[in-house]
């Protein structure tokens, strides 16, 4: 079911973004969940998206929307970083790659939001290894086998 596997899946992460404004998302595809979550009021979102073809559709749907969006078209390891108050991705790599490419955008006060599955147990072992983070582990309204994971003051191990 498209309106909760990808809808509601990314719209649960709303309540737990900085309530600041600047929120990135990393790897977009189709908008999910940057473009929902600009849609229920996050501002200063910016998608970040390597395919053209992608990219052309998160631009056709900002334009019909009016969401007001920035969609960076290039590799997250190409851009030049900012910081930013709150930093999604879904379904894009395991924990300590994200967090190796969003090292630079990052804050003690950015909120990251990653939706993760059964291998969030190990992900998190893993990048405990290289990375100092306070976690919270939030339910998932649309499988009862993910979490969200909630980090904050996340910086990288001396």
């Amino acid at each position: 079911d498209i309106w909760e596997r990808h809808f509601l899946d990314s719209a649960q992460l709303y309540p737990h973004l900085s309530e600041r404004p600047g929120l990135i998302d990393f790897g977009s595809g189709a908008g999910f969940p940057g473009a929902v979550l600009a849609l229920l009021g996050a501002q200063d979102v910016h998608l970040v998206e390597s395919d053209s073809r992608k990219c052309a559709f998160l631009r056709e749907l900002d334009r019909q929307l009016g969401l007001g969006m920035t969609i960076h078209e290039e590799r997250i390891d190409h851009l030049t970083p900012w910081k930013a108050s709150s930093l999604t991705a879904r379904a894009l790599a395991s924990l300590p790659k994200l967090l190796d490419m969003a090292e630079e955008f990052l804050t003690p006060e950015t909120v990251i939001l990653f939706p993760k599955g059964e291998t969030v147990d190990q992900e998190l072992t893993e990048a405990s290894k290289g990375w100092n983070m306070t976690v919270s582990r939030l339910a998932s309204r649309t499988s009862p086998t993910s979490v969200i994971l909630r980090l904050t003051r996340v910086e990288r191990k001396k």
